[in-house]
């Protein structure tokens, strides 16, 4: 069976890993996996970097779209796509998630009529102002085979439609749902073990063997919004002055708060003794950064899923979440960028951490039975 997997996004790399992984210990003789980065995420430390880590092949193809806006990178990544399945003829297309890249596998496939596989389907923020709402709802509708991490996404599919009963031989008009478990959380077991190992985060931070808080801040909603950066910078000052705060920065969370953030606080922000601003970290020093924090605040839907994997509080520093069992679980809490909700959940939780972390993202072999329903599926 050949596929061809996008990527273009970190988080759709990392994934991406998990698969690749699979497939070369169990299923190398099945399966040819044909890899096409988009170059979504164009920054050497946010991309290559992961490649090289996590031991994913090197992409057969890459795009090197880069940043644009929606319609110009969208439309450059569709056009690059078409041109590929066109000349690799695959069994299916795999993608990933909510980006633009998702968005431009899904538009360019179901034009030509090859199968979508679309893995985390089914999430829902019902936020439609979101652009990853609008892509990961597209992408679901176009697909083929679509695999839910939780029951919940099942659910949502379920009340757009989807029949859940469908018998094979299946199709974009003849859909297949399924209810998998996380392929994160299939990374999070390989490479934890790997992160203690292998980095030495902690020690370069001076943070071995002392509580911290990790933060994470990237959504443009948050970003590109003077009140909510500043009320959500504010909140992660006030909290460093009662314990260190770890906050990695995306390229573009650091121009916008060059743009956005009067310059005094930006000086206190990047040369405070306890707010330790770093460049992007690697998977694996993310990884050990997780497994080591007191209290995880981000807005990052999969550093929310991964605090939950380490069983650590978390902060979500946004007015809703497509991982809504981690908030019912009472291990994570809504404050969107208010900065007194903020403070109110981050102390409480450093107060009286959570204790029971339900198994709700599967048993850590999501993909090894994806691959299984592909090879049913295409392969007969």
């Amino acid at each position: 069976m050949n596929i061809v997997t996008v990527i273009g996004a970190r988080p759709q790399i990392i994934k991406a890993a998990a698969l690749s992984r699979a497939i070369r210990t169990s299923y190398q003789k099945q399966i040819h996996e044909t890899i096409v980065h988009t170059g979504q995420h164009y920054d050497e430390n946010m991309s290559q970097v992961f490649f090289d880590e996590l031991g994913i092949p090197k992409p057969d193809y890459n795009l090197q779209v880069g940043s644009a806006s929606h319609g110009v990178q969208t439309a450059k990544m569709t056009e690059g796509i078409e041109r590929i399945l066109l000349e690799e003829r695959p069994d299916c297309l795999v993608l990933y998630g909510d980006t633009n890249s998702t968005l431009a596998g899904a538009v360019a496939a179901a034009k030509i009529h090859v199968p979508i596989v679309h893995i985390e389907a089914g999430l829902r923020s019902f936020n439609k102002s979101m652009p990853e709402e609008i892509n990961r709802i597209v992408c679901d509708h176009c697909s083929t085979l679509l695999f839910s991490p939780t029951q919940a996404g099942v659910d949502n599919l379920a009340k757009e439609g989807f029949r859940l009963n469908n018998e094979g031989p299946y199709s974009i008009d003849n859909p297949k749902v399924f209810l998998c478990g996380d392929i994160m959380y299939d990374n999070s077991l390989y490479f934890s073990k790997i992160a203690e190992e292998k980095t030495d985060v902690l020690q370069r931070l001076q943070l071995l063997g002392k509580p911290f808080v990790l933060a994470t801040l990237h959504r443009d909603s948050n970003t590109d919004h003077p009140e909510r950066l500043n009320s959500i910078l504010d909140a992660l000052l006030e909290i460093a002055e009662e314990m260190p705060v770890v906050l990695p920065l995306h390229p573009r969370t650091r121009k916008m708060i060059g743009q956005l953030v009067e310059p005094q606080k930006a000086e206190k922000l990047f040369h405070s003794e306890n707010l330790r601003t770093t460049d992007p970290v690697s998977f694996l020093e993310m990884v050990q950064l997780e497994r080591h924090a007191s209290l995880v605040m981000t807005d990052s839907g999969g550093v929310q899923k991964e605090s939950y994997f380490f069983q650590k509080p978390c902060v979500i520093l946004r007015p809703e979440t497509e991982w809504v069992e981690i908030v019912q679980a009472g291990t994570g809490t809504l404050t969107d960028a208010d900065k007194t909700s903020i403070l109110e959940a981050s102390r409480g939780y450093l107060r009286q951490p959570p204790t029971n972390f339900p198994e709700i993202f599967g048993d850590g072999h999501a993909a090894e039975f994806m691959l299984q329903q592909m090879i049913q599926c295409f392969n007969s």
